[in-house]
């Protein structure tokens, strides 16, 4: 089984830059979005289910903002909109489905660059995901926890981490954060088969910044535990552009 995710920053706006094309290309059997920054009547929906998916979607509230998806090829048991927080859902930051043998979440961790109170903001929703987080795993030890976590976990997941070492989305709070994450049980998979430097997710649009290779590793597919012997292989499309992101793509036996 093949499982993608990809902040798409706006659906429409990666729909017109080919993002069709290459879906039908990769095949994913499963694909988690996130940023779609649209309604679903805003898209022409049948382009996915004339490939075999199944559309689950989660808007936010304020248009043109926010909001995750997930497109599927294997019919899920249940679908499950948000994580009983209102303050996140009506922000669209997660979508989980239950297939028979384990559970997929979409998610987008809210940014702080925008000032004290978004930091603050994602703060909150840091310690509400973590503790939402490990009450699913004593329901269902099988999870995967895939999306944009707004995180460089490492030095290594950074192009300069001096001189990025007061800006949100590495700092040692967030940094901290997912040390306790990981070490909970989680697994990020990328590093379970590539422990190389300079793989990034997302780059600035500024400066040039992809063509100089000069970004951040803020997406993970994080598996629990027990699923990792499952994990076949984790990859990034780099060279996928739709986005400031790129996608992400794990193999799941």
């Amino acid at each position: 089984m093949k499982i993608v995710s990809y902040n798409v920053n706006g659906i429409r706006a990666a729909m017109n830059k080919g993002f069709v094309d290459w879906l039908k290309q990769v095949n994913p059997d499963v694909v988690g979005l996130q940023e779609v920054k649209a309604n679903l009547e805003q898209i022409d929906a049948t382009i996915f289910e004339d490939l075999g998916y199944e559309i689950f979607w989660h808007s936010a509230v304020k248009k043109g903002y926010s909001g995750v998806a997930i497109l599927t090829k294997i019919k899920p048991k249940s679908v499950k909109y948000g994580m009983e927080y209102l303050k996140y859902d009506d922000e669209g930051r997660i979508l989980q489905v239950d297939f028979d043998d384990f559970s997929f979440l979409t998610a987008y961790f809210p940014s702080g660059t925008t000032g004290e109170a978004r930091q603050g903001f994602k703060y909150e929703f840091l310690d509400d995901i973590y503790g939402y987080s490990q009450d699913l795993r004593r329901t269902n030890t099988n999870l995967i926890l895939s999306g944009d976590y707004n995180i460089c976990h490492k030095a290594i997941d950074i192009h300069n981490p001096k001189s990025n070492k007061n800006c949100s989305g590495f700092l040692p709070e967030e940094r901290a954060w997912m040390d306790k994450f990981t070490e909970s049980g989680f697994v990020d998979s990328f590093r379970k088969f590539n422990s190389a430097p300079d793989n990034y997710t997302w780059w600035s649009y500024r400066a040039n910044s992809r063509a100089k290779n000069l970004g951040w590793r803020i997406d993970y597919h994080m598996a629990t535990a027990p699923m990792e012997e499952r994990l076949k292989s984790s990859i990034i499309l780099a060279d996928t552009i739709h986005s400031d992101h790129c996608p992400i793509l794990i193999e799941v036996e």
